[in-house]
């Protein structure tokens, strides 16, 4: 893996700690990797489908 940086809202970095203290994830990195995973399955499988149609 490697390592990046990023900046996130104070919003979103207190949900991330709210899942992360409720044992949902076991930390904020895990937590994201997660939600990057997901959103990435979403988006490609539209933007695969929106290609296979032109």
């Amino acid at each position: 893996m490697q390592l990046i940086t990023v900046h996130i809202p104070e919003a979103y970095l207190e949900g991330l700690d709210s899942l992360v203290s409720e044992r949902v994830y076991p930390n904020r990195s895990e937590a994201i990797r997660v939600a990057v995973r997901d959103m990435l399955k979403t988006e490609l499988t539209v933007f695969l489908k929106a290609a296979n149609r032109e």
